[in-house]
């Protein structure tokens, strides 16, 4: 945690692991140009690919973003699939399909989160063309969506969205040890979309071909874990003092979204992804705890009361939305020549 904080306060001491950081810069854009020579040619799969990924370590939204779509997709008649790495997830073999019933320990908090909202397909697999093999041999999708992923370049892909952390940006900019990226800023001019969220530009961009889309993140309704009503967070009536619990990326986000709102956090947070027990939520005083959707979901077999998850949507432009579905129109058209062509032949 220490060295996430420094990527984002400037350190100067972080200059001392710049030698790593160089090295590591000079062989991920070594696999990116050795990619976009071989081609991770889009006719490689059968259907559409969709990748919302970031270039950054730790969340930027990238989980409200794929729900987002789906709904958007299907309100279009597609039927889209999702495909995920399933981070922390230990299922009994690989690949592996992801139900609403199937335990966050077993599948992947963030997959057993879009499952639960959205009913869709979902495979993990750390080998995604091989989890993308799967979900075709066993559902009816025209269409698949790669939950991160924008780093793994043995899946071919036809659209690339990148997810920018607002108020995190891209830290120092530089690649890790030095800093938190995955791939340099400069790995952004060749994605089709970049998505900031929660901000209409960020710092330390490269010059991009079309100017970087805002996307917000809106709470709507503050769900509990046992049985009982859903309530919208202006009607909330247990007082304002609240526990909140938040193992995302960014926890602060999810803090400043509770004030926001009106309540008054006492903040716990902890690592992405982090395990919870119910030892962990025995907090003093005993007020009404509020924590991330995907924190809820590895908190639900605990049938604790007074547990709360903030729900939040990803809220995109018209503009964005228009063209990303005339985009994937295009290359669902080519696909479908691709596949006439082959049956043909």
């Amino acid at each position: 945690m220490s060295l996430e904080r420094s990527w984002y306060s400037g350190a100067g001491w972080l200059k001392l692991l710049r030698p790593l950081s160089s090295l590591f810069k000079a062989l991920v854009l070594r696999r990116f140009e050795r990619q976009r020579r071989t081609g991770a040619a889009a006719a490689c799969n059968p259907v559409p690919v969709v990748i919302v990924g970031n270039i950054s370590v730790g969340g930027t939204g990238k989980t409200p973003l794929v729900i987002a779509l789906i709904e958007i997709l299907r309100a279009q008649g597609y039927r889209p699939g999702v495909v995920s790495r399933g981070y922390g997830a230990k299922p009994e073999s690989h690949p592996w399909l992801v139900t609403p019933l199937t335990p966050p320990g077993e599948g992947g908090d963030e997959p057993c989160l879009i499952v639960q909202r959205t009913g869709v397909p979902l495979v993990i697999d750390p080998d995604r063309p091989r989890a993308v093999e799967a979900l075709l041999s066993g559902h009816d999708c025209d269409l698949i969506i790669s939950d991160d992923g924008l780093q793994h370049y043995a899946l071919a892909r036809d659209l690339e969205i990148a997810v920018i952390d607002g108020v995190r940006g891209l830290g120092n900019g530089r690649c890790l040890p030095e800093g938190p990226l995955r791939e340099p800023p400069e790995r952004l001019a060749h994605v089709d979309w970049v998505l900031i969220n929660g901000a209409d530009r960020c710092p330390g961009l490269p010059e991009l071909a079309q100017s970087p889309v805002k996307m917000q993140l809106v709470p709507s309704m503050l769900v509990p874990l046992t049985t009982g009503p859903e309530l919208n967070p202006a009607h909330w009536p247990h007082g304002q003092q609240v526990h909140a619990v938040a193992g995302i990326g960014n926890p602060v986000r999810f803090f400043d979204t509770l004030r926001a709102l009106g309540f008054e956090p006492i903040e716990h947070p902890l690592a992405d992804h982090a395990e919870i027990t119910p030892e962990m939520l025995d907090f003093d005083p005993p007020l009404p705890i509020i924590m991330t959707e995907k924190d809820a979901v590895k908190c639900r077999a605990f049938q604790t009361t007074g547990c709360w998850a903030l729900r939040v949507d990803a809220q995109l432009g018209a503009q964005f939305q228009s063209q990303f579905l005339q985009r994937l129109a295009q290359v669902s058209a080519q696909h479908t020549g691709q596949q006439n062509g082959s049956e043909t032949a």
